[in-house]
């Protein structure tokens, strides 16, 4: 009896051991104990350390997952730096696309993102930019808009009203007040223009080539022509930086421009977006708060001025990568935008304005940013289409010509032949 009942105990054991092995394997490995890791190909150089306290909180929560971060910047050193990952076999788990151009040329690595909370809970139109035939391959990072950023307090010291500026020719007048009384005010330039920086010309030439696209991703994605149809303003706008502009223009580069000039109320306008917040407040937590505002580009028409606004880059997923790295990288995404941990970083350490539902705009806490919400939901942003223009047109064709007009080595009519003729030719 004894011996029967031993034998029965032991397999009963062995069943229960098995069964608990059966379902160990429904499980991720990150469930199991199993390490695993994720590499994240970031550029986003001004919030650096955000996403690295971001990713820091959520491995305190999943202890056996572990996210590496490579953040390399955003001009040219970024897209070689992913190609090269690509290349030498060592692709990242996740990176981020700059638009459709990007999605199309890893697409054969991209997952698709329509089953994540992350996908599901974006604002209406904010997967577009990495959306090929019907298919979302990209989470919106943020939404960001651009345009000409100011120190109010110059321009109040200076007395112009940046509220008064309703045209063109009443910014060409603020720029000349503020101008006139540079040694009273103490600054170095009206303007800190970094034309050395190819995605910064690449972004401000948006402005003029959106309407052109009637400010629709996929057209903008598509086309093969660039005509430039409101060259003439774009020009007008170049020529008035250029003559307020700290010199040398051509050398000028982002941290001059942003943390040094415009930092330090040495510049009062330079042409960037909300995404410079995090920067100023590591300088001057006050700044953002008292001092900074954003201007609209008239182009279109000299009665409405807009700015680029929408979803500039996306989170893509690798599906290359082993399962369990799959999985874990999309929980890790939805987390960031779904989670009450998540969206608090968002809002308040990252300075982002969510491209999700979710979210209280109220908890927008920067006024500039709060702006560029209301810009986008008053239809009064234009979409990033330098980010549709065909691989490399930015810094291999844009800026070199941008710069030649600059330094007077060709004349505008042709910048606007040789640029027109290099898109085809790249599309």
């Amino acid at each position: 009896m004894k011996v029967r009942l031993f034998i029965s105990l032991l397999i009963l054991v062995s069943l229960m051991v098995a069964c608990s092995s059966g379902e160990s394997d429904d499980n991720s490995s990150a469930s199991n104990g199993d390490e695993v890791v994720i590499d994240v190909f970031n550029i986003k150089v001004e919030t650096t350390d955000q996403l690295n306290n971001l990713v820091e909180e959520y491995e305190s929560e999943n202890e056996n997952v572990s996210i590496n971060v490579t953040t390399v910047g955003g001009g040219q050193d970024a897209p070689s730096a992913l190609q090269a990952k690509f290349s030498s076999g060592e692709e990242p788990s996740i990176f981020l696309l700059g638009g459709l151009s990007d999605t199309e040329k890893y697409s054969e690595y991209l997952l698709d993102v329509s089953d994540m909370e992350s996908a599901k809970t974006a604002i209406d139109g904010t997967l577009d930019g990495a959306t090929i035939d019907g298919t979302p391959y990209g989470i919106p990072l943020n939404i960001e808009g651009y345009g000409w950023m100011i120190n109010k307090q110059i321009f109040e010291q200076a007395g112009v009203d940046p509220a008064s500026i309703d045209s063109y020719q009443s910014f060409v007048e603020a720029v000349e007040t503020i101008d006139a009384q540079k040694e009273e005010l103490g600054i170095e330039s009206v303007f800190a223009f970094s034309a050395k920086e190819d995605w910064v010309v690449s972004q401000f030439s948006s402005h003029f080539t959106a309407p052109e696209f009637d400010n629709n991703i996929q057209t903008a994605f598509e086309t093969d022509q660039l005509n430039l149809e409101y060259g003439d303003r774009m020009k007008e706008y170049v020529d008035l930086f250029n003559q307020y502009n700290y010199q040398p223009i051509l050398s000028l580069d982002y941290s001059t421009s942003v943390e040094e000039l415009f930092a330090n109320d040495q510049a009062a306008i330079i042409h960037q977006g909300n995404w410079i917040v995090p920067s100023l407040n590591s300088i001057d937590e006050s700044f953002v708060e008292e001092k900074l505002g954003i201007v609209p580009l008239f182009v279109e028409s000299d009665d409405e001025g807009k700015i680029v606004a929408g979803p500039s880059w996306y989170w893509g997923i690798n599906k290359e990568k082993d399962e369990e790295v799959v999985e874990e990288s999309k929980k890790f995404l939805d987390w960031m935008y779904t989670s009450d941990t998540g969206k608090d970083l968002i809002v308040n350490d990252f300075k982002y304005v969510p491209a999700h539902e979710g979210y209280d705009p109220e908890d927008i806490s920067d006024p500039v940013s709060r702006e560029v919400y209301e810009y986008l939901l008053d239809e009064k942003g234009k979409i990033w289409a330098n980010n549709q223009y065909p691989d490399g047109f930015f810094s291999e064709a844009l800026l070199p010509e941008f710069q030649k007009y600059l330094g007077d080595q060709q004349s505008w009519e042709e910048f606007e032949e040789n640029i027109s003729q290099s898109f085809t030719e790249m599309r």
